[in-house]
């Protein structure tokens, strides 16, 4: 098992002043940006239970929007996010749902991608959806993520791709909206690969999506 110092498990070194509400909004942003990877001008924040409820208080609504921005969570410049993202359309809102994580949040980008996270303590954070795909995400591993039209053979074709390159597959997780329709697959790995083993990936018949996501 990783060995995790005192300080780790605290809190990460971070603008304040929660490492829940703050540091883990930060990190859950820059998951978001580092799945859809486009350039993006409009993004909506549905933020759930504690997250909504002292989640201003606590700048959970200025760490979201700096860490799809591509700010760390030690950068002073969080504090002024508002400022420098004038260019974004962006809003908030807030909801109470029993049924989800209390520091939870939606993440929806140009109307095209919804990524769904959670903040689960001292800064650590969970991808669990990704446009209705289940997910299992922490940012701990660099992961290959790809949508595609659900068919035989697609588990071994992208294993062998990857596998050529002398990566090793730390785990596999797929889902489905039906037998035939349209599927997601992310591969946790444990070296990063380049982007020419992404481009091969998105060569292969009915691929639609693919995302080289890496490790926080």
């Amino acid at each position: 098992m990783e060995q995790k110092s005192i300080f780790s498990v605290i809190s990460p070194i971070m603008v304040g002043p929660s490492s829940s509400h703050t540091a883990g909004a930060v990190r859950l942003g820059l998951m978001a940006r580092n799945i859809y990877k486009d350039n993006f001008s409009k993004v909506k924040f549905v933020l759930y239970n504690s997250f909504a409820t002292t989640g201003f208080g606590h700048g959970t609504d200025k760490g979201l929007l700096a860490g799809l921005l591509g700010y760390m969570v030690d950068d002073p410049l969080i504090k002024n996010i508002f400022d420098i993202a004038e260019n974004i359309d962006y809003s908030y809102e807030y909801v109470q749902d029993i049924s989800r994580h209390p520091n939870s949040v939606d993440i929806i980008i140009d109307d095209k991608m919804t990524v769904c996270g959670d903040s689960v303590g001292a800064g650590e954070i969970r991808i669990n959806c990704i446009n209705g795909f289940t997910a299992d995400i922490d940012g701990s591993y660099d992961t290959l993520l790809l949508m595609y039209k659900d068919k035989p053979g697609m588990i071994s074709t992208v294993s062998d791709i990857i596998q050529k390159q002398k990566v090793n597959i730390a785990s596999l997780h797929c889902d489905r909206s039906s037998k035939g329709g349209t599927a997601s697959m992310y591969v946790a790995l444990d070296i990063p690969v380049g982007e020419d083993v992404v481009e091969k990936v998105r060569q292969i018949k009915d691929v639609f999506f693919v995302t080289n996501i890496r490790k926080l």
